[in-house]
C-alpha cells in the first residue's frame, strides 16, 4: 500500500494515462513500455525515494494486471415503471 503522498500523486497520473492509452487503442505490450519508460524517469530524476519507486512499480503492475480496472463502463438505462 502507498503512503507517501508524492508516490500516490505519481501513481494517479499513471495509471490514469494508462486506462486513457488503453481506451485510445494501445494494447497491453505498449502499455507495459509506456509504464516502464515512467518507472525509467522517476529513477533518473530522483523524484522519489528507490523503495517508494519500487512500492509504485509493484502497484502499477498489479493495476495493469487487473482487467476490470479496463472494461469499459456501461450505464444503465433506468426502466419506467408503468404505473397504469
Amino acid at each position: 500500500m502507498l503512503t507517501d503522498a508524492l508516490c500516490i500523486r505519481y501513481y494517479q497520473r499513471l495509471t490514469d494515462a494508462l486506462v486513457e492509452s488503453w481506451q485510445r487503442g494501445n494494447r497491453f505490450t505498449e502499455l507495459q513500455l509506456y509504464m516502464d519508460g515512467y518507472i525509467a524517469s522517476l529513477r533518473h530524476s530522483n523524484a522519489l525515494e528507490p523503495y517508494l519507486i519500487h512500492r509504485l512499480e509493484e502497484e502499477v503492475f498489479r493495476f495493469l494486471r487487473d482487467p476490470s480496472n479496463f472494461e469499459l463502463a456501461f450505464p444503465q438505462t433506468e426502466v419506467e415503471a408503468d404505473y397504469y
